[in-house]
């Protein structure tokens, strides 16, 4: 029962949201190789000016060996 959540800033369409959450998800059940139907997919909407509180601090720089891909980028 993979659940996905996309932390992102505001602007997309709910129509692209809609795309690219269908789009992790074939590739989350393909990559993990259970049901397309046990995934889930959240997306979260973060201002640009809450994105180091609420995402960089509380969730990147606390995952630890969770995090499997880096960002390119720092936050400070």
């Amino acid at each position: 029962m993979p659940h996905v959540e996309i932390n992102c800033y505001p602007g997309r369409t709910e129509e692209v949201k809609q795309k690219c959450a269908e789009k992790i998800a074939e590739d989350v059940a393909a990559a993990l190789g259970c049901n397309l139907s046990s995934v889930s997919v959240t997306i979260r909407e973060v201002p640009q000016e809450d994105w180091k509180a609420q995402v960089w601090d509380q969730k990147i720089t606390t995952a630890g060996q969770e995090l499997y891909v880096k960002p390119g980028y720092t936050c400070n």
